[in-house]
């Protein structure tokens, strides 16, 4: 991780040099524990202070939440960490117990079985992994009220998950390029879904 964090505040650096503006969000992935986190974070800030991108790059230093574990301790976490994004992938297979890349055997009769009402590594599972994800922000925000939560990923341009994150008040989504139009429609139905259900009460 170093290594990467170091050539993240060099490019930034370089690029400044140029006039532009770079703002690196430092994500640090697989934590369980606010003690995986935080030697991590020290890490970050070191490196930043040895290449002399301390007080220059104003950079950002967050948590991917991947495991199970950490979005229960999501209050703890945020004590120290600057943001959240759920890496849904993961966080779909450690919650559901079964691999993304052989899942797809049963995961298609599943579907049509009713067992899921869609494929969770292609919409999020609301009851399931949505419910962890809800109690994450809810723990998260309950010490950072205005910590950015997102998540990552192709989860990040279905529509349904789109209105679940709006749903829950997280901040944003990402995916992958050719998917943000749609995430951008879901997103704008998702606010007006919204709006018009408080003028009806």
């Amino acid at each position: 991780m170093e290594t990467q964090v170091r050539a993240i505040f060099k490019a930034a650096m370089n690029v400044a040099k140029k006039g532009v503006k770079a703002i690196p969000e430092i994500e640090i992935p697989i934590v369980g524990t606010i003690k995986e986190y935080t030697p991590l974070a020290q890490l970050t800030r070191r490196v930043a202070k040895e290449v002399g991108a301390e007080g220059k790059v104003h950079y950002t230093i967050g948590s991917m939440l991947e495991v199970p574990r950490a979005a229960l301790t999501a209050d703890v976490i945020a004590k120290e960490a600057e943001f959240f994004s759920f890496g849904t992938n993961d966080l779909t297979q450690m919650t559901c117990g079964f691999s993304r890349d052989d899942s797809a055997k049963f995961l298609i009769p599943y579907v049509e079985k009713g067992i899921y009402a869609r494929d969770p590594f292609q919409s999020i599972d609301q009851e399931g992994v949505g419910l962890l994800m809800k109690m994450a922000v809810g723990l998260a925000r309950g010490v950072k009220k205005n910590i950015d939560i997102g998540i990552c990923g192709e989860h990040g341009g279905d529509p349904a998950t789109v209105e679940f994150c709006h749903r829950i008040g997280m901040s944003n989504v990402s995916c992958s390029p050719y998917r943000v139009p749609i995430a951008r429609l879901a997103a704008a139905h998702a606010a007006i879904k919204e709006k018009q259900a408080k003028g009806k009460k």
